[in-house]
């Protein structure tokens, strides 16, 4: 194993291009799929959301929907083994903690390229990450 091979790598995924298109670069840093760890957030259910106020819609279905999905667009045999975790909560805080908890090695991320005012407003998930993730963290930009 050379010094560049992890034992367990998190790729957070947030449905978007660039966060698929890092599923190949993180997996160059392991030896096989299953030291893949990929995690999708969502965020939480605002209690005025028709769904919510209807009953029809709460976490555990949304988590099985995201899950699926996920499966769906990794079913590839690159793919097979590859841990699949969907949470809710704040994104940044969410990819932290759970990259402490399974001791991941690297979190590889992309950047969506936001300036200005912008990324002042919203933030930047990755750059939380890079600044509290117990761990090296790779930012992949467009």
């Amino acid at each position: 194993m050379t010094w560049l091979q992890k034992n367990r790598v998190l790729v957070p995924i947030d449905f978007s291009e660039e966060s698929f298109a890092a599923l190949q670069p993180a997996r160059e840093f392991v030896q096989e799929p299953s030291q893949l760890y990929v995690l999708h957030i969502l965020s939480h259910l605002h209690p005025a959301e028709p769904g919510v106020i209807w009953n029809t819609i709460d976490d555990e279905t949304r988590k099985k929907h995201a899950l699926e999905a996920l499966h769906e667009r990794l079913k590839d045999s690159e793919y097979q083994g590859v841990h699949l975790a969907i949470l809710v909560g704040d994104p940044s805080s969410k990819i932290i903690d759970y990259a402490q908890e399974i001791n991941a090695d690297l979190i590889v991320i992309p950047s969506h390229g936001r300036t200005g005012l912008s990324r002042f407003l919203l933030g930047s998930v990755a750059e939380r990450v890079i600044r509290f993730a117990h761990c090296p963290v790779v930012v992949l930009r467009k």
